[in-house]
């Protein structure tokens, strides 16, 4: 192999700066299992480096590079491919969705986000690849991140002798330190030519479009060179091309760049410029990373980035427009160093951007994690905390991936991929997706039905019309490729297209989408409790019933844009999908009769289709009603006494203060969570409201603790503390203040010391009474009030009780509950 690669084309190794960290590079290979290289942009460690690697590194096996985009992906690998003279496919190739060029003689693998999910869960032994690059670690995608955990897993457990090398222009060092610590850290120095870096504060009083165009259009005029323009978004894209089509010559093209484009388009803004012309590449951050731009020696960056943040609560991703990190900002100023001396242009003030986040907040911490989940649970881990992760994924966002599977029918009662929830796993794709796929089973008409529209959801439409019908009659040819992509993943051949499939098929994957129009309006509620709209003037809102896969939270409406649906009827659904509609009761509080009332109703989600008054449900289906009723009305509505109420604090209080036990979580969201746990064994006889609210709440609490836990409670944190005189007073716990005792300061003669709960951790405050009961002093240290302040007490108390005894030294005297007797 290294006498083939000699032949092919030699690279000098004085060309690119990483070539300077090449034999530190090699060495730290050859003795660890995981190495991190910083490179900046422009150095050559994605499209020089890697051929390097295969030819002298001591590494029998294949090599895999992760690269976070398809369309750097792609160029990447026929950049490497032609340092070879031969073409992707050979020494070289590349694995995308859809897309595959790779021979028996390959060994250096591009591959995409998910392809690489794939090759470790068919073979986690990953035999025959030697090392695996992470190339644009920075921008910690979800996918990198799971990669990452899966490769540590495999090195850990099957692999000893597996590399994996983590590269980026701006790694978050400290956190890769924390997580690696034994990883060699190696810097490549310099980039192949400098960049001038300047800020402007954009017009704040104008369009955004307008102050771009205007700052882009003067940098032409006074630089020479093509430009690239880094835009949050492809609304912004379009809007300032048109502004600068007006501003700049006729010898300048515009060009965007954005995933969405034909590949076509794509290479367009990728190729240099005709001879005699200059071009403006107006891009999202698709371009920031592991991607030569021809002829870019200009660089404007507006700072902004969109970015797809998941909401956990209603299931809609929100897209939101916001400062880009630190790292962001230099990976784009490295894009005008690659060919010549450049210039970035930062359209903001310095002070800000040095303000700016330093690295990008990882895609783990705010993304729908139901692919992840689905893919740990194939890998055989149950809980993340069993991977190591740069970060953890939320705990809430694992919840709801969890509760998503459920609902598709892929896990079993233990929360284990059942073999349905195998083989979605296994099909590679959004779990939603996969559910459509599965739900057409061994009807070769079904599937080709469900292809065709997983095809398109996975690549939704461009058109911009909402009615997924118009895609379905006209679907465009690499649609009709993936959808036969598909088909022989699934075995089927031939099979027809049936569009009176679609509507179950699509609710085997979005039943909570399933959306009824509110009145005439073009606004519809949800399935899953929220809200969706239409364009008043959208064809569809004429509609009753439509199923929304595509959804869009806006950052500031209360409703959902629905950007993708299809009409269905609701009695043709029902009849194709009868496990679609739920039978239930449910318990409503009826203001104007001031009592519950039971309902009957068919519904589908929050959707009610229809609702019959009950009169005295049995009370296994009355129960579970009124525990709903309470989650949705809350914790108030039940009868809290003084008692119940303090035990809920001595709870709280023993989790802070005896933390070794495993008390038991007594907030509002656990409890309601839980209630069938403590407050159901305790409502045998309630029929009614007034039944419920009587319900011992002091008995009920108890059930959430063993009986050592009881007994330790009760002994560490009591309710009532003995005094000296016997008496038997309550303690007050609070949630924010330490716990009280109010006592009779006569009460308390003979003691030194406050008295403690927790077993000795924590002092009770004494607030010390008049003989009437009247509050005279409140102490943390009993015998510093008894040296200090007792004495202006007792000078003030004796003239107003002369009946009751005032010792000189409290401390030793003996307490009382009685007045002095006088002989007459």
């Amino acid at each position: 192999m290294r006498a083939i690669l000699a032949q092919k084309r030699e690279l000098s190794l004085s060309e690119l700066p990483v070539s300077e960290v090449l034999p530190a590079l090699l060495r730290a290979l050859a003795q660890s299992p995981q190495v991190l290289l910083a490179a900046p942009t422009g150095a050559g460690k994605s499209t020089w480096l890697p051929l390097q690697l295969l030819q002298q590194a001591a590494l029998p096996g294949r090599i895999i590079m992760l690269e976070p985009r398809r369309l750097a992906a792609r160029n990447v690998a026929q950049r490497l491919a032609e340092q070879l003279n031969e073409q992707p496919g050979e020494t070289v190739g590349y694995r995308l969705r859809g897309e595959q060029r790779c021979g028996p003689h390959t060994r250096l693998e591009v591959v995409t986000e998910g392809i690489l999910t794939r090759m470790l869960q068919r073979d986690p032994m990953l035999e025959g690849v030697s090392l695996v690059i992470l190339d644009e670690f920075h921008e910690r995608s979800l996918q990198a991140d799971l990669a990452l955990a899966l490769l540590l897993d495999v090195q850990q457990g099957l692999r000893d002798d597996l590399r994996v090398l983590l590269m980026s222009a701006t790694l978050d060092n400290d956190r890769l330190r924390h997580l690696l610590p034994d990883a060699p850290f190696i810097v490549s120095e310099g980039r192949s030519y400098p960049v001038a870096r300047r800020y402007a504060a954009l017009n704040a009083q104008g369009r955004f479009e307008d102050a771009v165009a205007r700052d882009v259009a003067q940098l032409l005029r006074e630089e020479t060179g093509s430009l690239l323009l880094f835009l949050p978004g492809v609304a912004e894209i379009e809007r300032v091309r048109r502004e600068l089509a007006a501003r700049v010559s006729d010898e300048v093209d515009l060009c965007p760049l954005y995933g969405a484009l034909s590949l076509d388009a794509q290479r367009r803004a990728i190729l240099p410029a005709p001879a005699g012309r200059r071009k403006v590449v107006l891009a999202t951050n698709i371009a920031e990373t592991s991607l030569t731009i021809e002829g870019i020696r200009l660089v404007v960056d507006s700072a902004l980035e969109r970015t797809a943040q998941f909401d956990v609560r209603s299931g809609v991703t929100r897209l939101t427009t916001q400062r880009i990190s630190q790292a962001s900002m230099t990976q784009r100023a490295g894009r005008a160093g690659r060919l010549a001396p450049g210039l970035c242009l930062h359209l903001l003030p310095q002070e800000q951007a040095l303000r700016a986040a330093a690295q990008s907040e990882p895609e783990i911490l705010h993304s729908d994690l139901s692919a992840l989940v689905s893919d740990l649970l194939l890998w055989g881990c149950q809980d993340v905390s069993q991977l190591r992760w740069l970060d953890t994924p939320p705990a809430r966002s694992v919840l709801a991936a969890t509760a998503l599977l459920q609902r598709l029918g892929a896990l079993d009662e233990k929360q284990q991929l059942n073999a349905r929830g195998r083989k979605m796993a296994a099909l590679g794709t959004e779990p939603r997706l996969a559910a459509m796929l599965c739900a057409a089973g061994d009807d070769v008409d079904a599937i080709a039905s469900a292809a065709l529209l997983v095809a398109i959801l996975e690549d939704p439409p461009r058109s911009g019309s909402v009615d997924l019908r118009d895609a379905l009659n006209a679907p465009q040819s690499h649609w009709q490729q993936r959808a036969r992509h598909w088909q022989q993943r699934l075995n089927a051949r031939g099979g027809r297209v049936n569009p009176d499939l679609f509507p179950s098929l699509l609710v085997a994957g979005f039943a909570d989408r399933l959306a009824q129009r509110r009145g005439d309006s073009a606004r519809y509620q949800l399935a899953n409790g929220i809200g969706g709209m239409l364009d008043e003037q959208d064809a569809l809102s004429r509609y009753g019933w439509l199923v929304a896969p595509t959804l869009l939270q806006g950052a500031s409406a209360a409703d959902a844009r629905i950007l993708l649906a299809l009409p269905v009827e609701i009695d043709d659904l029902r009849r194709r999908c009868p496990t679609l509609v739920e039978q239930q009761t449910d318990v409503e509080w009826d203001a104007e009769k001031g009592t519950l009332r039971a309902w009957k109703r068919e519904r589908i989600g929050s959707l009610v289709l229809s609702a019959q008054p009950q009169a005295r449900p049995d009370a296994d289906v009355l129960h579970p009603a009124m525990l709903r009723w309470v989650r949705e009305a809350g914790l108030s509505v039940l009868g809290w006494t003084p008692e119940a109420e303090q035990l809920r604090l001595r709870l709280h209080c023993a989790a802070q203060w005896l933390p070794e036990e495993a008390w038991p979580a007594v907030d509002d969201e656990t409890l309601l969570v839980s209630l069938e746990r403590w407050l159901l064994p305790e409502m045998r006889a309630v029929r009614d409201l007034k039944g419920l609210q009587a319900v011992n709440l002091t008995s009920a609490l108890l059930h959430l603790l063993t009986w050592s836990q009881r007994q330790r409670l009760d002994s560490a944190l009591p309710t009532h503390y003995t005094v000296p005189t016997g008496s038997r007073l309550p303690i007050r716990y609070d949630a924010e203040k330490p716990p009280a005792l109010a006592v009779r300061i006569q009460e308390m003669f003979g003691e030194a010391h406050n008295p403690t709960v927790a077993e000795g951790r924590v002092a009770l405050v004494l607030e010390l009474l008049s003989p009437a009961q009247r509050p005279l002093q409140i102490t943390r240290d009993l015998a510093a009030f008894w040296r200090g302040a007792y004495p202006d007490v007792k000078k003030e108390m004796k003239g107003r009780y002369p009946k009751h005894p005032w010792p000189d030294d409290p401390a030793s005297a003996v307490p009382t509950r009685r007045t002095k007797k006088f002989s007459s």
